[in-house]
This record gives structure tokens, sequence and C-alpha cells, in this order.
């Protein structure tokens, strides 16, 4: 009896798990998502304005050389149809993105930002 609980129970968290990763490998629309590579000048700057404009900001920062990383990117990719040309830094905000940073960046992620802010 003991036997077929534990085994039950395993089964449970299996589903569980199943269903978190799952629900972990979609681009959410309630959240921002920054994807950046390191030693990409143009992440620096990205996460250089963040930081002195946004502070306490959520976001979910995504290195594209991990795995998880590069498998989310293409799923925001895709979400937007960006085709082949594409780069970092990459952020995914609802039903908006911004790819690359320049000087114009700063005003367009304030407007794509302000549904996030609490």
């Amino acid at each position: 009896m003991m036997k077929k609980i534990f085994c039950l129970c395993l089964a449970l968290l299996g589903l569980y798990g199943a269903s978190v990763q799952a629900a972990d490998n979609e681009i959410r629309d309630d959240k921002i998502y920054l994807f950046y590579s390191e030693g990409c000048p143009h992440c620096k700057d990205a996460e250089a304005y963040l930081a002195q404009n946004y502070p306490n900001l959520e976001m979910e920062r995504l290195n594209v050389r991990t795995r998880y990383g590069y498998y989310m990117f293409v799923e925001c990719v895709k979400k937007f149809d960006l085709g082949s040309e594409v780069g970092t830094p990459l952020f995914c905000m609802g039903d908006n993105y911004l790819m690359g940073w320049d000087n114009s960046y700063p005003d367009k992620f304030k407007s794509y930002v302000k549904p996030f802010e609490k």
C-alpha cells in the first residue's frame, strides 16, 4: 500500500513538474523579457539605461548563449515573426518588442514599459 502511495506521489510530482516546465517555455504577455549576449556593447548600453532609469523593474533577463535563453529567444522571434535578421538586446514586452539599442530607444522603451510598471 505504501509503495502505491509513493508511486502516485511521484507521478503527481512528475505531472506538476511537466506543467511548470511547459509554462516556463512560453513567452508570456504579462512579463518583460530581455535577451542579451555577454560582450554585446548594445546590451551593456541597454542594461546601463535600465539600471539608471528602471532599477526596480521586474523582467526576466536571459542570456542567449544558454540553452534555455536561446530557446526563449527563438520563441520571441517566432512570436513577432522577426525572421532571421535578429540580434541582441531583444526586449519582448507584451505586444511590443525592441531589438538593438540606440539613442532613439529610450523613448520607445518608456512607452512600451508603462503597462508593466507597478
